[in-house]
């Protein structure tokens, strides 16, 4: 997903996860304040970097609830690992 498909899904109430359905990208506050959060310890981080433009991920590793099987899933995980 790009970073605008991204924004604009979780505008419209869709849950968007990163690598895993542990992590969770919300609208945090302020005017453009995008987070990933984990949500067994709340830990989060920004959506993008501080140029608002280059993100925490690669686009594919990001994706709507109920949109990916469990092997995709545990493929992207797999793939992050050293």
């Amino acid at each position: 997903m790009t970073l605008e498909q991204i924004k604009a899904a979780v505008k419209a109430g869709k849950t968007v996860h990163w690598v895993n359905e542990g992590y969770r990208v919300i609208k945090g506050k302020g005017r453009d304040n995008w987070l990933v959060v984990f949500d067994d310890n709340d830990h989060c981080i920004g959506l993008t970097w501080q140029d608002g433009k280059t993100m925490n991920g690669k686009e594919n590793e990001f994706f709507i609830a109920g949109t990916r099987t469990q092997a995709e899933i545990e493929r992207l995980a797999k793939a992050r690992m050293p």
